[in-house]
């Protein structure tokens, strides 16, 4: 009998461009090499919130190191790596082979024997044109350097006669960018917008000429987008990234930790720069015991109705169901009702359609209004299940009982209050650090004002519903924004258009009345 030695795994190496910035921007194959790598070299030029992003899906064991020295060195750490049968990845801002360093990384691997993929990226300089709203049509030209003597200045000059060009380089060579523009022969006066922080969440672009760009762009850091041309014209109708409703401005999300991520994505999406600080931590109740019995009646068919006031409750009534083996099957015959979207939604993910949502006031009230009183002849089971939190109001469960309902309202959750935020964020809460909040329950505004202080009175406030305008004013907050309906999704749509509308306001006002004005956020100082 013969014995073969265990051979190790065949390691492997990937150069991965990360795109101009944005993480939504990386490749699906970009993605699939970063989150399976054992080790990740990423360059300077890569940004911080696209390292964090990559970090929070990446096995819980790789290793994350910037590159340093030479191509030599880094292909040396790279082999190394993979010899040991690791799966290592170089990632770098943009593509791959824009860069003449990792082009020699690149030459190097392929002189031996490991296997080593390259997985192309969005360029730095095309990607961010076109977030800054610059279109780059016909005969173009556009370049990502580390080197400003790289450039080709005579190929510029002649694309600029032709069309526009874009180039990546560093805040600290647009002085020898424009001298060597300007010796080119490039006319001083061809317009010219410099992009910082480019697809990031405070990118920001002016306009200017080439022989007046540098002064434009004082205090512009790390690297930048210059584009330059007579396209450089049409940001004034297709600059859409810094022009969504809710550009720059910092919104404060008060919720449970495991609800804020789609509200903060919602808001990322208009622009915002949501910033989740818990107010509530949700736990079970103190005894299960009415819990238990609360699902066995589901069973047993006690019930005609079961009312979902959250999305908690939901959460809440499923755990059980799956405790004990059960799923949606056991509802049959249990009609639903719920308030609010995400609430009937959660109840759709379960595969059961709600038979009430208010149509009208997405409240107690408004269920109420629509839900009908109890008949024994086409009610024979008169009984309905309210699960919800231990601190919710008598309200509806008061009112299904002068419907003639009985009511068995049992404590599905408990709410507690979270540790207050760091010390940095309750001194931006109290003096309008933030331009907006968002509160989604009389919960979350208490426990706000309990954790961190009340928000200062320059900050927007919007809330989900009436009841949570109430509490919002009981503590002496003006509540500037309320959907018709209440939902996250109707919540973020109605600051979003209040955004809009404010902008409008502001851009209809002489110069000086901006300036005197009491609005305050990015938007009233995209006016100043």
């Amino acid at each position: 009998m013969t014995t073969r030695t265990a051979r190790k795994p065949a390691g492997r190496i990937a150069f991965v461009g990360a795109g101009p910035g944005d993480p939504e921007l990386l490749t699906r194959r970009a993605h699939a090499a970063l989150t399976e790598a054992d080790q990740v070299v990423y360059d300077r030029g890569v940004p911080e919130s696209l390292l964090t992003a990559i970090r929070a899906e990446a096995k819980a064991d790789a290793q994350f190191s910037p590159a340093e020295g030479a191509p030599g060195d880094v292909a040396k750490v790279l082999l190394s790596a993979a010899k040991s049968g690791l799966s290592a990845v170089h990632l770098v801002a943009g593509d791959p082979f824009g860069h003449e360093a990792v082009v020699k990384e690149v030459q190097a691997v392929a002189r031996t024997a490991v296997h080593f993929e390259v997985v192309p990226g969005l360029g730095q300089a095309e990607g961010v044109a076109t977030y800054a709203g610059v279109p780059l049509p016909g005969v173009r030209v556009t370049a990502d350097v580390g080197d400003v003597s790289a450039l080709d200045f005579d190929a510029l000059a002649a694309a600029a006669l032709k069309g526009s060009f874009a180039v990546a380089v560093d805040a600290g060579d647009l002085a020898a960018v424009r001298d060597g523009l300007l010796a080119a022969g490039v006319e001083p006066g061809i317009p010219v917008a410099v992009t910082g922080d480019g697809t990031g969440e405070t990118q920001y672009t002016t306009t200017s000429t080439v022989d007046s760009f540098v002064a434009a762009a004082l205090g512009f850091t790390g690297r930048v987008v210059l584009t330059v041309g007579t396209d450089v014209a049409e940001r004034d109708t297709m600059s859409w990234w810094e022009n969504r409703p809710l550009y720059g401005w910092k919104v404060l999300v008060p919720r449970t930790k495991e609800q804020a991520g789609a509200m903060s994505a919602r808001l990322r999406a208009y622009g915002a720069i949501p910033c989740e600080v818990p107010t509530i931590a949700v736990e079970p109740p103190r005894t299960p015991a009415q819990m238990e019995r609360a699902v066995k009646g589901l069973v047993d068919g006690r019930y005609a109705w079961v009312v979902f006031t959250s999305v908690n409750a939901v959460r809440a009534v499923w755990e059980k169901f799956d405790e004990h083996g059960l799923d949606a099957r056991h509802f049959g015959g249990v009609k639903i009702a719920c308030i609010g979207e995400a609430t009937a939604d959660a109840v759709r993910a379960f595969g059961i359609q709600p038979e009430l949502l208010p149509q009208g006031e997405q409240s107690s009230e408004g269920l109420l209004a629509e839900f009908s009183p109890h008949d024994e002849i086409l009610d024979p089971v008169g009984r309905v299940l309210l699960p919800r939190a231990d601190i919710a109001t008598e309200t509806l469960a008061a009112g299904l009982i002068e419907r003639g309902w009985e009511v068995d309202d049992v404590t599905a959750y408990r709410t507690v209050r979270a540790a207050p935020p760091p010390a940095e964020i309750r001194d931006a809460i109290k003096s309008g650090g933030f331009d907006a909040v968002l509160f989604t329950s009389s919960s979350t505004v208490r426990n706000l004002v309990g954790i961190a202080g009340k928000p200062h009175a320059r900050t927007v406030v919007a809330v989900i519903g009436p009841k949570t305008a109430e509490t919002a004013t009981e503590f002496g907050l003006r509540v500037d924004v309320q959907p018709q309906h209440a939902s996250v999704p109707d919540l973020v749509e109605a600051l979003a258009s209040y955004a809009v509308e404010l902008r409008e306001k502001l851009a209809a006002m002489p110069a000086k009345q901006r300036r005197g004005s009491k609005v305050q956020g990015p938007t009233a100082l995209r006016f100043r």
